[in-house]
């Protein structure tokens, strides 16, 4: 039975969510094995939120290896609709600075290694993403951390910008670095793919807090980036983030009308009587009114 309406992943820092009530956690299994964690459903307000750390308490597991189709499916199987993504970033424009917050509204994928579809094994579908995070949640998002509560604690708040999603888990070359430049793009980070894809896929709205860490390596002035920088900088910032999701769960809308929430009607190519039945019952969960 469906127990949350709003998912929390958090990244590098944030292991936890403060000020849950009616708090349990449940370990759930999925078609694709375990999520990175238990999950920790409780109330925020009048919300009932879902909290899933992306790397594991005590950050066990890197990027790469992510069980991102695990996460996804194990946060739809509860219930939610919409997902607050939390990721640092390094920043690839000047005047995004260290200790900024972003809320990106384009993704530019320079993974390699990364099931990134729920899709395959006799079932094709091509869900549209020219627009990879939920305008009405993105929307959310920048009014709740723009709000005059948090003008104290967040320097400047970037309504939008290109996040480029790398490999890792090394960071950037300089090379690497100024290439991303100079296609634009305004923040670099390592997680916020395959997730978009699978929460387009899975037709829950997705958005992210860019949580800003540093100027990567291409800046001339300041230091390389260290992951002592990277951890310092956003124990700065994710008290912002927190007090940023607490605000936009009491603003979520009773009912979604944006395309995420129909993301697969048109989506599955292959005829339906060839869609192997063990596809059938594993990807029930997604595909199953589409099939009736």
């Amino acid at each position: 039975m469906p127990e949350a309406k709003l998912g929390v992943i958090g990244g590098s820092g944030l292991y936890e969510i403060d000020g849950l009530s009616n708090v349990k956690e449940v370990k759930v299994k999925t078609p694709f094995g375990d999520p990175s964690d238990a999950i920790v459903l409780g109330d925020l307000g009048k919300t009932r939120l879902a909290f899933l750390p992306r790397h594991g308490r005590g950050h066990r597991i890197m990027p790469t290896e992510l069980p991102v189709r695990a996460n996804i499916w194990a946060l739809k199987s509860l219930g939610v609709e919409w997902i607050i993504s939390v990721n640092a970033v390094g920043s690839l424009q000047e005047d995004i600075r260290p200790l900024d917050l972003v809320i990106p509204d384009q993704i530019i994928d320079r993974t390699k290694s990364r099931v990134s579809t729920f899709f395959g094994e006799g079932i094709v579908g091509h869900v549209t993403f020219a627009d990879p995070f939920c305008p009405v949640l993105s929307r959310i998002l920048y009014q709740m951390a723009s709000h005059r509560d948090l003008k104290d604690r967040v320097r400047k708040v970037h309504p939008k910008g290109t996040y480029l999603v790398m490999e890792g888990p090394q960071f950037s070359t300089r090379a690497e670095s100024n290439l991303y430049r100079s296609w634009g793009a305004s923040v670099v980070g390592m997680t916020a793919i395959p997730e978009a894809k699978l929460a387009r896929e899975a037709e829950i709205c997705y958005a992210a807090i860019a949580c800003v860490t540093d100027y990567d390596c291409w800046h001339e002035v300041h230091e390389s980036v260290s992951i002592e920088m990277v951890i310092s900088n956003l124990k700065k910032t994710l008290e912002s983030a927190r007090e940023v999701i607490k605000k936009a769960s009491a603003q979520l809308p009773k009912q979604r009308d944006c395309g995420c929430a129909t993301a697969l009607k048109d989506a599955i190519i292959t005829s339906r009587e060839l869609i192997p039945p063990k596809r059938k019952e594993e990807l029930s969960l997604l595909i199953g009114k589409y099939l009736k």
